[in-house]
């Protein structure tokens, strides 16, 4: 080989890896995660992305309780798993232990303060772990006529120091969200948010009212994969997290929903 070959050989950059064709499904997503990786999975219920022995679960309820409610609203309650940490309100600090990786799905958009949160998750990682996020698309779930949030309201909410959703989120979601049907979505007919707006608005008034200050399980937050990929960004340059996109599995046709990771420190 001669000289100028070798140097070159030395200078050119690294081919970017391999792309996987296969990840086509939000059970392939998950199957990128090793089998010897120490997993921990929130917010599973009776529908959990992954089960066995490095996998532990946390939940707002113990299992016992969450088979109870699982049967109440019709579910499988052997579809529960071993509940391994139970947080009522969300805070990942009863977490005694760490892990190569934590998984969520359609949870990340229920935080009252999402940059405390990704704090958290940080905080549970071993060095170079990894958050698997699944997440839905606003454009192609019921939030399809709110607009995507913004990195301002994202660190005013961790500056407020949120713990419970505002009275417009709950509002939003209550009474100006539309239809959950992706494939009606993707196929341009994303229904009438308008209907029944004036009730939906007064009914969500009286919960507000009704709860005293208590937590309502809503949506906070709206993205699509560039916004979310933005606002990571933005987050990590600003000193809130050490969280970086490592990879980014756009929306499917038909789905509502992204898979995104995110590489700690």
């Amino acid at each position: 080989m001669s000289v100028a070959r070798k140097i070159a050989r030395r200078v050119l950059p690294r081919r970017n890896p391999p792309v996987h064709h296969d990840v086509t499904d939000r059970n392939a997503f998950v199957g990128l995660i090793g089998r010897e990786k120490r997993v921990l999975e929130i917010g599973p219920f009776a529908h959990p992305m992954l089960r066995g022995e490095n996998v532990d679960h946390l939940d707002v309820l113990a299992t016992g309780d969450l088979r109870q409610r699982a049967q109440l609203l019709g579910m499988d309650p052997d579809g529960v798993p071993e509940i391994r940490w139970v947080s009522s309100g969300g805070d990942l600090n009863c977490v005694e232990e760490r892990y190569d990786v934590v998984v969520s799905s359609h949870a990340i958009e229920h935080q009252p303060d999402l940059v405390r949160h990704l704090q958290q998750v940080e905080a549970l990682l071993r060095p170079g772990g990894c958050y698997y996020l699944l997440v839905p698309d606003h454009r192609y779930c019921f939030d399809h006529f709110l607009v995507p949030s913004t990195t301002a309201q994202v660190i005013g909410a961790h500056l407020e120091g949120r713990r419970v959703h505002s009275p417009a989120a709950v509002i939003e979601h209550r009474a100006l969200t539309t239809h959950n049907d992706p494939v009606r979505h993707w196929a341009g007919d994303h229904g009438d948010a308008t209907e029944n707006r004036a009730e939906r608005i007064a009914a969500a008034l009286r919960e507000i009212n009704d709860a005293g200050g208590a937590y309502i399980d809503v949506h906070a937050w709206y993205f699509t994969p560039p916004s979310f990929r933005g606002i990571i960004g933005d987050l990590h340059a600003g000193g809130f997290t050490g969280f970086t996109v490592q990879r980014m599995f756009p929306t499917r046709p038909n789905s509502n929903e992204f898979w995104c990771i995110l590489q700690g420190r």
